[in-house]
């Protein structure tokens, strides 16, 4: 039987879940919490997701962080990865 998930995309966090039976669970992610920080970092050809890429924002320029708010905007965001 096939799964359904929801994704919660918030401009500071997101969050998935899914419907077990008649009930939603959030998944936890990797560091065992219930949200993840909407940012993303670019490093090395890596892509740094969460918690790790909010952690080194401050001295990484190619970290993109609250992308939701630019959505539907002109405004272009880029990063170098």
């Amino acid at each position: 039987m096939s799964k359904i998930i929801g994704i919660d995309l918030g401009t500071t966090n997101s969050a998935v879940a899914v419907l077990e039976g008649t009930e939603s669970k959030i998944i936890a992610n990797p560091e065992g919490n219930r949200t993840t920080p909407s940012v993303v970092s670019f490093k090395n050809g890596e892509i740094i997701v969460g918690d790790a890429a909010k952690r080194q924002a401050v001295t990484n320029p190619d970290t993109i962080i609250s992308i939701k708010s630019k959505m539907g905007t002109s405004e272009k965001v880029s990063a170098n990865g």
